[in-house]
């Protein structure tokens, strides 16, 4: 199966606090592949990394087999890597169908194309994807307005506006209703399936990610300690002692 990401010996640093240690890991294409690990083990820092917001120090990551670890934030996502973030990172004051339209010039450079008239036609694929996402009924609505889950949905709606080949989603369930989850996993789903979107999950909600994930890759203090199907994570007792504070060792 090919690799879209492939991560290898990536170690990131801030002073002397080292937040990612020598991580390898591979993301297969149309797949969904989960990261999980307790709170400060470096999966916000690993997905920083690969998306551009800061160099790595050591390491290589490839992005459908091409060296992105030196390319920046607009370049990486011009290639069809995008990421969504645990606060949303919405426009407040726009209503959701113009949030849509100004999110497809996260591609282009030119501070121009925000005052350019939007054809038809995209107007018709936002509001496509906004019922995509169950967001149609409130589609002129200011999306500030929008409750915290439905700003999510909002965003992930404005990710897959890019037509992106791999999105990569930072707690994608955190702050939505429970009553609403099943839902959203079903619609991670389907944009796997019927869009060709390859996912990498970052998630703390154990049943969401053990229900979504094809496999999952664990963190714990910078470093990979576990990589498996969701059966074989959930029964592993380096990843269960992790997460309830036990001892653990990682394998050379």
């Amino acid at each position: 199966m090919t690799a879209m990401i492939e991560v290898k010996d990536v170690s990131k640093a801030f002073g002397g606090i080292i937040a990612n240690d020598k991580i390898s890991l591979e993301v297969p294409e149309g797949r969904v592949t989960g990261l999980i690990g307790p709170n400060g083990s470096g999966k916000t820092t690993l997905f920083n990394s690969i998306v551009g917001y800061h160099p790595i120090d050591e390491g290589s990551i490839k992005f459908e087999g091409v060296e992105i670890s030196d390319f920046r934030v607009p370049k990486i996502a011009r290639l069809g890597l995008l990421r969504t973030f645990q606060q949303t990172r919405i426009y407040s004051k726009m209503n959701c169908v113009n949030n849509m339209l100004i999110s497809v010039n996260h591609r282009s450079e030119r501070f121009i194309d925000l005052f350019r008239d939007y054809p038809p036609e995209l107007t018709e694929k936002a509001e496509q994807l906004l019922d995509f996402v169950g967001l149609y009924s409130k589609r002129k609505l200011i999306s500030g307005d929008l409750s915290f889950g439905q700003q999510k949905l909002l965003e992930f709606a404005m990710a897959l506006m890019n037509e992106p080949r791999l999105l990569l989603l930072d707690e994608p369930t955190a702050g939505i209703n429970p009553t609403l989850i099943n839902g959203l996993i079903d619609r991670l789903r389907r944009a796997a399936a019927e869009m060709g979107v390859t996912l990498f999950v970052i998630e703390h909600n154990m049943p969401v990610i053990m229900n979504l994930a094809d496999s999952i890759y664990c963190l714990a203090n910078g470093r990979l300690l576990a990589h498996g199907s969701p059966d074989e994570i959930q029964s592993d007792e380096r990843v269960i002692n992790a997460y309830l504070g036990g001892h653990y060792t990682v394998d050379d």
